[in-house]
């Protein structure tokens, strides 16, 4: 008895010491401390990597040394130590992206504005042009005898072998100039007959035009077609494989376009400036047309979508009554919907093409067979949803090597996946399903594979595949719990990977490009000083909102917690963005600031809500016509949440976010006041009639079709239920989420006489904040906010 007991004491007075010197020298966390330059206490990632051309030698963006910006460092693709990149070779290296041949022995790309066409093998480099205008959109002609480029609006072909430039396309600003010989109107032929008859300088002089006409038009005829755009603009120039046809694109911009304008007021000119910014939600949208040019018979078209299934169609929501949510067969009437088309895409042996089209409402995509001779369009897939299709542009699509079908990406099945359909039959096939997402791909050199970045072990995660080209088993290459991103050598043999997990940052590892290989670590960024804290690996967990939906969150939970405590909710910005994952979160700070709380006795609960990215189609829309909807309820259930196992107090509990993080506060705090002390809106949108068309249009339509949409998902009308505590933070030179937005509801508030909130402005802020003087002060007021509100009887 006496020996266990002495044992026991002898124990406890050699760990007590031990827990006192760990207390001790566990670093106290400040604002102050997490909000300075990142660069200096936190160190710099890995980023823009590249392979060398001959897949010796992997290069990135590096700043281990603190300086005032980032250099270029380099490492072997057997090696493990990077090096700096003096300035003298960096001149010497060729620069990344651009094109290459089919071969992939030339490679041709832009620097500068010029042109540049490599020999891959002997490592010879040519500048083709060095002009003071810009040459652009560099690529090889089919045949690969020729480089094609873009200069001042118009498509060039450079010879490859002699040397010689042509230009292959002659489009001129402005309407054609009338010819005098095709006068219509009555009295002015009439008059410049009556000239040419009575006086024999105006004879010989029209005569003397006629011959000098003939000889213009004998020259012209070695030339391309002159095509007048009138006010229009063009892009998208492409030329088919067997040089006859040349599509372009016509752009009609709206002339009236009202562009709203952010005042700067802190300036070296001592004036306030205006900077013009965009457009709002709603206003007039530019129109498309596609346009072929037939080089042999030297004419032009426009291409016709008329008989596109389902252009005709009105959206579902102005089939319906707004008021009585019944049919309303007066908003049903059919009208042909503006479309914006990307392409063609040819097949690798020229022979066929095919195009993409989107409708500008967003609600559908179409990819169809595209015959240039004939014009003629047939529908191969139309992904349709009534909400509205996700990305933008043509999405992900390409050719099989066998010439015959087409691959892309579609949600048809719920998730972004991998399918192809035949260019001649239709028939459509699934490569990959289930619930996960495709998030990139692409097709190995010998086209026998696909390599593309999945989250199919968790949502969280995000891992590199290879796949057969026609489908079967996805097998895993990369394994570490967290995110890849995958840079392929161009020989594929070789992975360049940054890497990260939910506590540690991004780094670069390299690795051979098979299953089972191991990553070998080449940077380390982080400084001593971040390393010293012993940062949180926060918990992904999942929870049922009040309809059944499973809800992906990170919780961060504080040490020795004894009875309630206070709690934050963190709203995460975009929307459409995840960050319930387990790679370094882009919200850094915000990350550091939750380790904070959690040293404070706060429970942090970050959720990805309904409209969050990684969790498929039906949760992307799931905000549809009503943002502050199911997005807000999936933070009263987390609120709920936290009350029933985390042993939180009810009336402690708050919640901030930026941007659309700051517009769900902003609605937490008027809507659900019982649920929310405190809040923290920061840059936040608190009308989407103000925001920008191509994101909001997606979600809510238009203001002037759908109004009710616009009502119950904007902040300022429901200012009125604000009962917390209300901190509001916004960037003066916001050229995103304007000032003007915050300035309004402020003035809402004044007129409710509403006093418990307060506005904070930075007045050399945009969007994203800069200066770690801005960061700094915004989030003591922010965690002041808090303290004063929620942890009265907490830790101070």
């Amino acid at each position: 008895m006496h020996l266990i007991k002495a044992t026991w004491v002898l124990m406890v007075a050699l760990v007590l010491p031990l827990c006192t010197i760990n207390a001790q020298t566990k670093p106290t966390l400040t604002v102050d401390k997490i909000m300075q330059d990142p660069a200096q206490w936190l160190g710099t990632s890995p980023s823009n990597i590249y392979w060398s051309d001959d897949s010796r030698n992997v290069y990135f963006q590096w700043n281990p040394e603190k300086a005032k910006r980032d250099s270029l460092y380099t490492v072997q693709v057997k090696g493990t130590k990077a090096t700096k990149v003096s300035a003298a070779a960096r001149r010497r290296l060729f620069t990344p992206g651009g094109v290459y041949n089919q071969k992939r022995t030339h490679r041709v790309y832009e620097r500068g504005g010029d042109l540049f066409l490599l020999d891959v093998k002997s490592g010879k480099l040519r500048q083709l042009t060095k002009t003071v205008e810009r040459e652009s959109s560099p690529g090889f002609a089919f045949d690969e005898q020729e480089v094609t480029y873009v200069k001042d609006g118009n498509l060039y072909a450079w010879n490859i072998a002699n040397g010689q430039t042509r230009q292959l396309t002659d489009f001129r600003k402005g309407r054609k100039p009338v010819d005098p010989d095709l006068v219509r109107d009555k009295q002015e032929r009439f008059l410049r007959e009556q000239q040419v008859e009575l006086l024999q300088i105006i004879q010989k002089r029209e005569e003397a035009r006629k011959q000098q006409r003939l000889a213009q038009r004998e020259t012209a005829s070695s030339r391309p077609k002159e095509i007048y755009l009138e006010d229009k603009l063009v892009d998208n120039i492409i030329l088919s494989p067997d040089e006859r046809f040349i599509t372009y694109r016509l752009v009609a911009r709206p002339a009236n376009s009202k562009i709203a304008q952010v005042p700067n007021y802190v300036t070296a000119s001592g004036y306030t400036e205006e900077i013009a910014t965009r457009t709002k939600v709603g206003d007039e949208q530019a129109t498309y047309e596609l346009g072929l040019y037939d080089l042999t018979r030297d004419t032009t078209y426009l291409v016709s979508f008329k008989t596109l299934p389902g252009i005709q169609d009105r959206p579902a929501y102005l089939q319906t009554n707004q008021k009585t949510g019944k049919a309303d067969s007066a908003r049903s009437a059919a009208g042909q919907r503006k479309i914006m088309m990307f392409g063609p895409y040819y097949s690798p042996n020229g022979k066929k093409a095919v195009l993409v089209a989107r409708s500008q409402d967003n609600k559908d995509r179409w990819i169809m067979g595209f015959d240039p001779a004939t014009r003629a369009i047939k529908l191969l897939d139309r992904q349709h949803d009534d909400a509205w299709i996700n990305g933008y542009g043509a999405g992900e699509i390409g050719w099989l090597p066998d010439n015959e079908k087409v691959w892309f990406l579609s949600e048809e099945s719920g998730y972004a996946h991998l399918y192809t359909v035949n260019a001649t039959t239709g028939n459509k096939a699934a490569l990959t399903s289930g619930k996960f997402e495709v998030q990139s791909i692409q097709m190995s050199n010998d086209k026998k594979y696909w390599f593309l970045t999945t989250n199919q072990v968790h949502p969280g995660e995000q891992h590199f595949y290879r796949l057969p080209l026609k489908g079967g088993k996805m097998e895993q290459i990369t394994r570490m719990t967290g995110a890849h991103e995958v840079t392929i050598s161009p020989d594929e043999k070789n992975l360049a990977i940054r890497y990260s997990y939910s506590n540690k940052p991004w780094e670069l590892y390299l690795m051979e490009n098979r299953p089972g290989a191991k990553p070998v670590q080449i940077t380390k960024s982080t400084t001593a000083e971040f390393n010293a804290y012993p940062w949180r690996e926060p918990e992904v967990i999942t929870y049922k909102a009040a309809d059944g939906a499973e809800v992906h969150a990170r919780l961060y939970r504080p040490e020795n917690a004894s009875g309630t405590g206070p709690a934050v909710i963190f709203v995460h910005g975009a929307g459409y963005l995840q960050n319930a994952h387990k790679w370094w979160s882009t919200y850094f700070r915000e990350y550091m600031f939750h380790n904070l709380l959690a040293d404070k006795g706060y429970t942090v609960l970050d959720i990805d809500y309904r409209g969050s990215a990684g969790y498929g189609r039906d949760w992307r829309t799931g905000i549809y016509r009503h943002m502050g909807g199911k997005d807000l309820s999936d933070h009263v259930d987390g609120a709920r949440l936290l009350v029933e196992k985390y042993n939180v107090d009810p009336q402690r509990i708050g919640i901030y976010g930026g941007s659309y993080g700051g517009f769900i506060t902003l609605m937490a705090m008027f809507t659900q006041p019982d649920v929310f002390a405190a809040g923290a809106a920061l840059r936040s949108v608190t009308d989407w009639a103000h925001y920008n068309h191509g994101y909001t249009s997606n979600i809510l339509n238009e203001p002037q079709s759908d109004s009710l949409a616009y009502v119950r998902s904007s902040p300022i009308y429901f200012a009125e239920g604000l009962k917390g505590a209300l901190l509001m933070c916004h960037g003066m030179v916001d050229t995103n989420v304007h000032f003007q937005d915050i300035v309004r509801l402020s003035q809402r508030l004044i007129e409710l006489k509403k006093e418990n909130w307060e506005l904070a402005v930075y007045p050399i802020e945009d969007h994203g904040f800069v200066e770690p003087s801005s960061w700094t002060d915004e989030y003591k007021r922010i965690l002041k906010l808090f303290e004063a509100n929620l942890n009265k009887t907490g830790p101070k």
